[in-house]
């Protein structure tokens, strides 16, 4: 585990809530409303069609346009978003495709899981505890998240204040690069060399094109952040500022939680890897790719 409590729980969360984008309960539920199925296969789990993905995770701020929706996900390139959300209100409205969401996230936890997987009362506890300080602003999909419905099951309810966490992380990370000067695509690149990866292949589902790659890289390498294929140490520098940057934001969740954090971590992290050994979620994950690369 990290020596880090803000990210030890960020990445024992990650595999909990983020499953809800690769569960098959889900995207059943996106198909009967009119999407296109699951794209297949990535990284051992089903991916989602991407007008479902953009539409779902958007309805949690209501039936916004897709600039709000490109806004508020911050990484992705407008020209697939605006036009992935407009195709998404064609077909449903917010609080159907929403239900969709909340069923079959929690529907996959509970067929991985069971109802009340051990620590589940406890978790909903700690976790209460570590999203009632959190303050909306500047956060939309956190802030999406406070007016929606709590789900009034056991393991429901413990999806919606975790989604809720991982949203107020997300929405601090953004501000987070975007106050060190990152526009989305270079954000992408140097996140892909920081965990050690190619460029242009994680973030190339965020929609970005050869022209926007060139674009990043002249910078970043004018900028000496980039040289060849890797971070300069001034570059690995500037994006683990960011993800300090980000840590810090998560102050409110630690004060919250104070020596809990540890058990709260506890509970979450045998949950996470039965969702992966399931399926649910992919081996690796963004979180865990940023702790390997620390060490």
């Amino acid at each position: 585990m990290t020596n880090d409590p803000a990210r030890a729980l960020a990445a024992a969360l990650e595999p909990v809530t983020g499953q809800v984008y690769f569960s098959p309960e889900c995207h059943a539920n996106y198909e009967r409303l009119g999407f296109a199925p699951s794209r297949g296969e990535f990284n051992g789990v089903m991916a989602p069609d991407g007008p479902a993905y953009f539409t779902s995770r958007g309805s949690l701020m209501g039936q916004v346009q897709g600039h709000v929706v490109e806004a508020a996900f911050a990484v992705c390139n407008p020209a697939v978003v605006v036009p992935s959300v407009a195709h998404g209100w064609s077909h449903t409205d917010a609080a159907t495709v929403f239900a969709a969401r909340d069923d079959g996230g929690i529907g996959q936890l509970v067929r991985l899981l069971g109802d009340s997987p051990e620590g589940a009362s406890r978790a909903r506890d700690l976790l209460r505890r570590a999203t009632a300080p959190l303050r909306p602003e500047g956060r939309p999909l956190f802030a999406g998240l406070l007016s929606q419905r709590t789900p009034d099951s056991l393991l429901g309810e413990v999806w919606r204040l975790g989604d809720m966490l991982r949203e107020y992380r997300g929405d601090s990370h953004t501000a987070a690069w975007i106050s060190a000067g990152f526009t989305a695509c270079e954000i992408g690149v140097v996140s892909e060399l920081y965990w050690g990866l190619p460029v242009r292949s994680y973030s190339r589902t965020r929609g970005w094109t050869d022209d926007d790659y060139a674009a990043a890289m002249d910078r970043l390498e004018r900028d000496g952040l980039v040289a060849g294929d890797g971070l300069t140490a001034r570059g690995r520098d500037a994006r683990e500022s960011v993800e300090v940057a980000t840590d810090l934001q998560m102050t409110p969740v630690l004060g919250a939680l104070g020596d809990d954090v540890d058990e709260l971590v506890g509970i979450l992290a045998p949950w996470g890897a039965t969702v992966r050994a399931g399926r649910g979620y992919p081996a690796s994950g963004p979180h865990d790719l940023a702790e390997s690369a620390r060490k």
